[in-house]
């Protein structure tokens, strides 16, 4: 099978939808509502207290990090619920985990977080 050709405007398409995704995830999802401010807040309270790079490093991949996760999970959910419309213990299986994925990536930023920002604060 020969591969299709490199194109600019294909690749300008995918930059498209991706972002395309991104809002209707950001519109739809209350989850992502709460990341927002999470972001926005921690980004702010970094401005404030002079974060430096090597901290801002850590700050920004537990951002993306528990992001990413949301939206694969976000993705999970929507998938199952095409798949299996009635209750399924298995569905509410690949559920809870992939739900698990989120907590475990938000505890982690959080604690990276703390580490963080206690001694500007203290």
């Amino acid at each position: 099978m020969q591969s299709k050709r490199f194109s600019i405007s294909d690749r300008f398409k995918s930059f498209a939808y991706a972002a395309r995704g991104i809002r209707s995830f950001l519109i739809s999802e209350h989850n992502a509502w709460l990341h927002l401010v999470a972001t926005i807040a921690v980004i702010t309270l970094g401005f404030i207290v002079r974060l430096a790079s090597g901290e801002w490093i850590a700050i920004l991949i537990a951002i993306a990090i528990v992001w990413i996760a949301e939206m694969l999970n976000t993705c999970i959910e929507k998938m199952m619920d095409i798949i299996s419309p009635t209750f399924d213990p298995r569905v509410r299986f690949i559920k809870d985990v992939a739900a698990g994925a989120v907590l475990v990536a938000a505890i982690a930023a959080l604690a990276i977080g703390l580490i963080i920002f206690i001694p500007h604060i203290q």
